[in-house]
């Protein structure tokens, strides 16, 4: 059984996110610029994450994402998939700042739950969302071993289930 106790919830910017586990899921009901929990005790270059995750409300945003190489709470990668704009996306965040790097279109119904798998190796990103390919790219500018984890983002209130990864 899953337990708060196994991950590191913060914010990226401001923000007061709310995470609990309810069952074996991980919620979010606060609201952050960019919030995330990663799974204390991971540490992955080369290899995938994935989760299923469920936007349930959210005014600005009902997004749910992935996150990876993590150094800290500043210096990650994410990709995420929004239910209100009907996309996909991939991000870098540098100094706590977000950055594009690429956004496909998709469909992202809210209330239902999804599947996000993003694949790293090297300089290669691959994100898969509910079993097709809507991203590749290649981006050298979070090198190394970093945390797997989820994230959410301003007042996206999102349900997380089966997290897993591996090198």
């Amino acid at each position: 059984m899953m337990t708060l106790t196994d991950w590191d919830c913060g914010v990226t910017g401001k923000g007061n996110p709310r995470w609990v586990v309810e069952g074996s899921v991980l919620r979010q009901t606060g609201s952050g610029t960019f919030a995330w929990c990663v799974r204390k005790g991971t540490s992955i270059a080369d290899g995938f994450v994935e989760v299923r995750f469920r936007p349930e409300a959210g005014k600005q945003d009902q997004a749910g994402g992935v996150v990876w190489r993590w150094k800290d709470g500043n210096n990650y990668y994410v990709a995420r998939a929004n239910a209100l704009e009907n996309n996909v996306s991939l991000y870098y965040t540098a100094n706590g700042k977000r950055n594009t790097l690429k956004y496909a279109d998709a469909p992202v119904p809210g209330n239902t739950w999804h599947t996000l798998r993003v694949e790293f190796a090297g300089t290669k990103i691959r994100v898969i969302f509910d079993g097709k390919t809507y991203i590749e790219a290649e981006d050298s500018r979070i090198a190394g071993a970093g945390a797997v984890g989820v994230w959410t983002k301003a007042d996206s209130v999102t349900s997380f289930d089966d997290f897993s990864y591996a090198k």
